[in-house]
């Protein structure tokens, strides 16, 4: 997903998206360690969405304190 497409969601929504993330990252990471894992780079790919969602998160974070 584009960080475009984040911004457009609630903290809520966010948050469980980066549980989401974190769980799927770590089986990945688990597949690639016992072999399993036939494409490697999809581990590069799903840090680099968590790293977007924990941007737009903490975006929005900043920005609720300002707004109040």
């Amino acid at each position: 997903m584009k960080a475009i497409t984040y911004r457009d969601m609630t903290p809520e929504e966010l948050q469980v998206r980066e549980q989401e993330l974190r769980k799927s990252l770590f089986g990945l990471r688990t597949r690639a360690t016992t072999k399993e894992l036939e494409n490697v780079s999809r581990i590069r790919q799903e840090k680099r969405e968590l790293a977007r969602v924990l941007t737009v998160l903490t975006e929005k974070n900043q920005a609720q304190p300002a707004a109040s």
